[in-house]
């Protein structure tokens, strides 16, 4: 994962993940000429490798992960809002918001890290 790290004007710092706006290069907020930050920003997709797949319901990539031995884990804590995969050959964990629309980037790199060779984050 790469990016910039800027402060926003009430002091708190967030990752700007594509931090070059279409326009040539300048990716300070205050000199781009409206429009909002997620629009200014490539959407990312998670895409499986082996079948050339895009990732566009959890449905989807629950089949691809367990095809590769990952099992859904209910934790009785988090069970209303994260969705929850291991391995058993393995101590990783992968969480998920419940709600697709909140899967983002930073969800879709966790899957490729924990899946080597298998998923690809691309821009769309």
């Amino acid at each position: 994962m790469s990016g910039v790290w800027v402060f926003n004007k009430n002091g708190v710092m967030r990752l700007v993940e594509n931090p070059y706006n279409q326009s040539g290069g300048d990716w300070s907020e205050s000199s781009s000429s409206g429009g909002s930050q997620q629009q200014r920003m490539r959407r990312k997709i998670l895409v499986h490798l082996p079948t050339s797949e895009v990732v566009s319901s959890y449905k989807s990539l629950e089949r691809i992960l367990k095809c590769l031995g990952w099992e859904r884990y209910y934790n009785g804590d988090n069970a209303d809002h994260l969705l929850q995969f291991h391995k058993r050959t393995s101590i990783d964990l992968i969480s998920l918001p419940r709600d697709f629309s909140k899967f983002n980037s930073i969800h879709m790199y966790d899957v490729v890290v924990k899946n080597p060779n298998v998923f690809h984050v691309r821009d769309m």
